[in-house]
């Protein structure tokens, strides 16, 4: 490994802010940073966790960073890192996975809300991020925090406003489903697959009733289009039927949404050895009536669900950290998903995610192995 390809990702973090006054100032910011990525992404969870994983790895780090006074304390890693502005480190990180992913037409992107319950601060609520995630690729693009007073309807169109979604189909559950947020969508040159319930009054009545009505008559006479999946596996038999019109110019509403063509039921049947249960679910959308094409993005949804908060939470440990002062929660909550970005990339391993990290902390060569990769994306000389 090259002396400086330990700093490649953290070059991305050099647009950050410095926190601190210069009188007194014993470690470079990017030093501490680069510290804490290696940490997480070797399983750090926590402040001690990282000053200890540093003190462990202190002469791999010194042939790499300049570590004139040595590895930073727990203490200075809570101090420096709980005031960087979490905006700035949100900035960098976008930049940097720009770096990674020059290209996101085509993708499926998935957007949702998680919170991280071990940030509250009696009387403070524990903070809630919205999340930007690329099922294609696998990686997390950006998020953005929810204002305590608000909900996710405030925070998704910055977060949209920060991604290049030019030819992506972009997916939100029913709190996304507003007309401004379809217009900017739509405005930033993607397609949406947008989910209704009930809070959505009219609209959704009037979906509802059509499909009721047309699933009476067996589609006779209905322009409509059809996909069907099957599951088996795990004691279970999962199939999901998708039924798609572009029959919209009847609705109430339809002129008021950017690009409408589509109507959208999905029915999902859910069997095992003792229970069988069918959900109907419907959605509106930007895309042509294509099922099959929908029928992805609808499951494409839930990898966010699958492959990202539940892995924080699993593999991450997310909910039961208690990182909670000044900005402390919020810019971790960015450092786990640098590490889990930089994990995911690298497909040569067919470990586990949970064994990628212990082995990141155990094996100094897989740790500078996963960053090589990093680098050489970053300036385009390997194939994704």
């Amino acid at each position: 490994m090259e002396a400086k390809d330990a700093t490649c990702i953290a070059a991305h973090f050099d647009a950050i802010e410095d926190p601190r006054r210069d009188r007194g100032k014993l470690h470079k910011l990017n030093d501490i940073l680069i510290i804490a990525i290696c940490a997480t992404i070797g399983g750090a969870e926590g402040w001690d966790d990282i000053a200890a994983f540093g003190r462990a790895k202190q002469d791999w780090f010194e042939q790499r960073l300049d570590l004139e006074h040595g590895i930073p304390s727990a203490d200075t890693f809570r101090r420096v890192i709980a005031l960087i502005k979490p905006r700035h480190f949100a900035q960098c990180f976008l930049c940097w996975v720009n770096a990674v992913v020059q290209d996101l037409g085509g993708d499926r992107i998935a957007i949702d809300g998680k919170t991280l319950k071990g940030s509250y601060d009696h009387p403070k609520a524990a903070i809630h991020m919205v999340s930007a995630w690329a099922n294609e690729h696998r990686l997390v693009l950006a998020q953005e925090k929810v204002d305590q007073k608000t909900n996710e309807i405030t925070a998704i169109p910055a977060l949209l406003e920060v991604l290049d979604l030019e030819g992506c189909i972009v997916t939100l559950d029913a709190m996304g489903t507003q007309r401004e947020i379809a217009q900017q969508i739509h405005d930033q040159g993607a397609d949406y697959v947008l989910a209704l319930k009930a809070n959505h009054g009219i609209l959704h009545a009037e979906v509802v009733e059509y499909f009721e009505d047309a699933k009476a008559r067996y589609f006779k006479g209905i322009d409509h289009d059809y996909a069907e999946t099957l599951d088996l596996g795990h004691a279970r038999r999962e199939r999901r039927r998708c039924l798609v019109s572009g029959d919209v110019t009847w609705l109430r509403d339809y002129a008021k949404w950017a690009g409408f063509r589509s109507l959208i039921l999905v029915e999902s049947e859910r069997a095992t050895y003792t229970k069988e249960t069918v959900q109907q679910r419907y959605f509106i959308s930007s895309l042509a009536p294509d099922a099959a094409k929908i029928l992805a993005a609808v499951r494409g949804h839930w990898g966010i669900e699958n492959q990202l908060h539940w892995v924080l939470d699993v593999s991450f440990s997310e909910d039961a950290c208690r990182i909670r002062r000044n900005n402390g929660a919020e810019n971790f909550s960015v450092l786990r998903r640098i590490a889990l970005n930089v994990l995911r990339q690298d497909t040569e391993s067919k470990l586990s995610l949970k064994a990628k990290r212990k082995t990141a902390g155990w094996n100094n060569d897989y740790l500078a192995r996963i960053l090589r990769i990093q680098r050489a994306l970053a300036l385009g000389r390997i194939d994704k």
